[in-house]
């Protein structure tokens, strides 16, 4: 009894892998296995295969697309300066971008592990991930704006300039025609009538608002040829405009003000022999002259434009001002990746080369970067990838006018396409090109990923 329970307990046997059974069960797990990866399949060729496969076979097509050219939109995006100018940025994206960001990320991710603050220091610098690219590009927008007012890169620069530097008061002043004082090639004003010690003389400039007087202006006060030394030329530079009309030009009335901080230099034979400062009434006074004529003169620098700060968006450094923003954005990423890397390095070769007496620096060099060498691969090829399609970056900094300077190849295929060309033959060659580009690196990705699987 106790036999035969324990027989009719005992599970079936299995079922073997051959014969007609084992090969219908094989079939049915195959069937059902395509019809959960049926969707993925389904969206993967609708949204991948059929818009690469359609992007190459319009690339043959001129601009309308009814007439077949071969490989003329090939050529002609090897002709054009603007498309030659697009491959030429991509590829100093390519080279410079992932190779800034995996340094930086390799630095920052070994300063960290002696920063005590550690994971507030990494959430700080990943946090900028979180920003779309749409969204940082119009704050660098505003940052690199040129107007320090708006821009906070050239409010900063202007104010270290200006620190060391200085700035003219008076950028819009000018001497009236025929008043006295003649403009020279530099910019500087000049007396036409000599002066000699003992006389007095009166420079009137227009062309400043009474708004933009500095706030230590006082009235002028005109200089009387009674209160010079016979060793001393004294005069007054002062706007020579009356507030609500009236006056008379050339005279210091009593309703215009001085220009305190005007350089007033005294000139003999081509050269600077003594130079003063205007007071708060625009007054000034030269002593020790000696006996002779003297030119008075305004140096240029009274009337300089105002430091405008560095043209971050012009032609020549729109590109490098997008690539810093794309830094900005994805350090955090290079970091944190190299980060983990670093923390599964084995700690007791690290401790066994201290023990042997090699200082950081060669710890560094020769064991942890090493080391590290397949993740720094793996996230510079990642970066490689991303670095070619980027757009919305370039699109939205450069502005119009420098658009053409800062393309690459993702840029000039929209804007040939849509953005105004409407050659979507010449596109569509652009994106073949781009993912002929992509490819080598991709591949590259996927076997370092399969050998690290195994």
């Amino acid at each position: 009894m106790t036999a035969t329970m324990v027989k009719e307990a005992s599970p079936p046997a299995p079922v073997p892998p051959g014969g007609a059974r084992g090969r219908r069960l094989r079939r049915r797990g195959r069937v059902i296995a395509l019809l959960f990866v049926f969707p993925a399949l389904l969206l993967l060729g609708a949204l991948v295969v059929y818009p690469v496969l359609f992007s190459i076979g319009r690339s043959f097509f001129d601009a309308s697309g009814n007439e077949f050219v071969g490989g003329e939109n090939y050529v002609e995006m090897f002709r054009d300066p603007t498309n030659l100018k697009a491959v030429r940025n991509t590829a100093i994206w390519v080279v410079v971008a992932p190779t800034l960001l995996t340094g930086l990320g390799l630095i920052l991710a070994v300063l960290v592990e002696k920063v005590r603050w550690a994971t507030a220091f990494k959430l700080l610098l990943f946090m900028p991930m979180a920003v779309s690219f749409l969204a940082a590009g119009i704050i660098f927008r505003l940052a690199y704006d040129q107007d320090p007012d708006k821009g906070v890169l050239n409010a900063a620069v202007v104010s270290v300039h200006d620190a060391f530097t200085g700035t003219s008061s008076y950028p819009t002043a000018r001497a009236r025609d025929g008043e006295g004082l003649t403009k020279q090639d530099d910019g500087s004003y000049v007396t036409g009538a000599d002066v000699s010690p003992g006389n007095v003389a009166s420079l009137g400039l227009v062309g400043v608002a009474p708004k933009d007087l500095p706030g230590d202006a006082k009235p002028a006060a005109p200089a009387a040829a009674d209160q010079a030394g016979t060793d001393e030329v004294r005069g007054v530079v002062y706007l020579d405009f009356t507030p609500g009309g009236g006056g008379e030009p050339g005279v210091v009335d009593r309703e215009e003000s001085g220009l305190p901080g005007m350089t007033v230099e005294a000139v003999r034979d081509g050269k600077t022999v003594a130079e003063t400062t205007t007071a708060a009434d625009g007054s000034f006074s030269f002593t020790g002259l000696e006996g002779g004529s003297y030119a008075l003169k305004l140096p240029s620098g009274n009337f300089a434009a105002p430091y405008e700060g560095i043209s971050w968006l012009g032609p020549a450094l729109v590109t490098p001002a997008i690539i810093g923003a794309y830094l900005w954005i994805w350090t955090g990423f290079a970091m944190v990746l190299i980060g983990a890397g670093l923390a599964t390095l084995p700690r007791d070769a690290l401790e066994a080369a201290r023990m042997d007496g090699a200082n950081e620096w060669q710890i560094f060099r020769r064991i942890t970067v090493p080391l590290l060498a397949p993740v720094l691969t793996v996230v510079f090829v990642t970066l490689v990838i991303n670095v070619m399609k980027v757009f919305d970056l370039v699109y939205i900094i450069a502005p119009g006018p420098v658009q053409e300077d800062a393309t690459v190849l993702a840029t000039q295929m929209w804007l040939v396409s849509f953005g105004g060309g409407n050659n979507q033959g010449l596109g569509s060659a652009l994106g073949v090109l781009l993912l002929l580009l992509v490819i080598p690196a991709m591949v590259f990705n996927v076997r370092r990923f399969k050998r690290s699987q195994r």
